[in-house]
């Protein structure tokens, strides 16, 4: 019986897969591996050069935001400086920006005249003094240049005592306006104390060194006292007033009570002088209408800190450790 001819070794395997799929599986999984890898190195990438675009925006952030907003024109101009929020040491209100603010206006010698735009509920009375006198130390060595306030929303207290300084005061017809006063504020946690049982114990070397202690009471010869200074505060509050507004005041029984007014009234009372806005003075009052802003603005970091409570964690703590402060507010 012949051989018949060799048959053909089928390609397939029994169970119907193709020869090397293993192969051909790892295959597949490696290159999605790759692409995974190449995808996650392009994220990398993207992230890393996002991070460095926002660490070059920050630091032009802290160029451009601290020290002087001086962009002197080089000719003719209405210098600006604005007091916003509350007068005191360690706000962007601080007695010491301001002056270095006002310094450069003046000093320009393409300023026509300043315009001392104020939105302030008050502050310290002794950052608004400081601030007082370097404006009359100003007026005197400048007295080509005037200064004018324009008050916005607010000009009350320390604000109002800042701006009893200028040449004149012009408002909105319902800015508010005055509260020729101080206070001293605070909290007393006697009964409280009393009620959890809890024990104050302070020692002091001299006699008079626990006044004003939130945790004590309060007693007459310490409410005599705190009287007396804020009576000689207000006293030189008032007197700044007359001194700076002078016969233009419409003196009345409240005027200096802590009473405020709108813009409207003030200028019937002679607390301020007229109605305008930062470009109505600038153009038709100082016929300069080129508004340069002298103003010592915040820094980046400042701000960031102070919108995330550091600002607030301070006031907090200088609450708790001295109890009272005195306001012009």
């Amino acid at each position: 019986m012949a051989d018949q001819p060799n048959s053909p070794v089928s390609s397939s395997r029994p169970d119907g897969r193709e020869p090397n799929w293993e192969r051909a599986v790892l295959e597949r999984i490696a290159l999605a591996a790759i692409n995974e890898q190449r995808a996650a190195r392009r994220w990398r990438i993207f992230f890393r050069f996002a991070f460095l675009v926002a660490l070059l925006l920050l630091a032009v952030g802290l160029i451009n935001t601290s020290g002087d907003a001086k962009l002197s024109t080089g000719g003719r101009h209405t210098a600006l400086v604005s007091i916003d929020g509350e007068i005191a040491a360690g706000t962007i209100a601080n007695a010491e920006d301001i002056m270095s603010a006002l310094d450069d206006a003046f000093d320009d010698s393409g300023t026509v005249g300043v315009v001392l735009r104020i939105n302030s509920p008050g502050g310290s009375p002794v950052q608004a003094g400081i601030v007082y006198d370097e404006i009359r130390r100003l007026r005197h060595k400048y007295p080509t240049k005037p200064l004018y306030v324009v008050v916005t929303d607010m000009c009350a207290s320390g604000g109002y005592y800042i701006a009893s300084a200028a040449d004149k005061i012009y408002v909105d017809k319902a800015s508010i306006v005055g509260s020729i006063g101080v206070l001293m504020d605070g909290f007393g946690f006697t009964g409280l104390m009393s009620k959890l049982g809890v024990e104050r114990r302070l020692h002091t070397s001299g006699e008079n060194k626990g006044f004003y202690d939130p945790f004590s009471p309060e007693t007459p010869k310490m409410d005599a006292h705190a009287q007396e200074m804020l009576d000689e505060i207000h006293a030189q509050f008032v007197k700044a007033v007359k001194d700076g507004r002078g016969a233009r005041l419409h003196e009345t029984p409240d005027m200096f009570s802590g009473l405020f007014w709108t813009g409207e009234k003030s200028v019937e009372l002679g607390l301020a002088d007229g109605f305008g806005t930062t470009d109505t003075v600038a153009r038709d009052v100082l016929k300069a209408p080129d508004v340069v802003d002298y103003t010592v603005k915040e820094s980046l970091s400042s701000r960031v800190a102070r919108r995330f409570g550091a600002a607030v964690g301070s006031a907090a703590m200088k609450a708790l450790a001295f109890g009272t402060q005195m306001q012009l507010r």
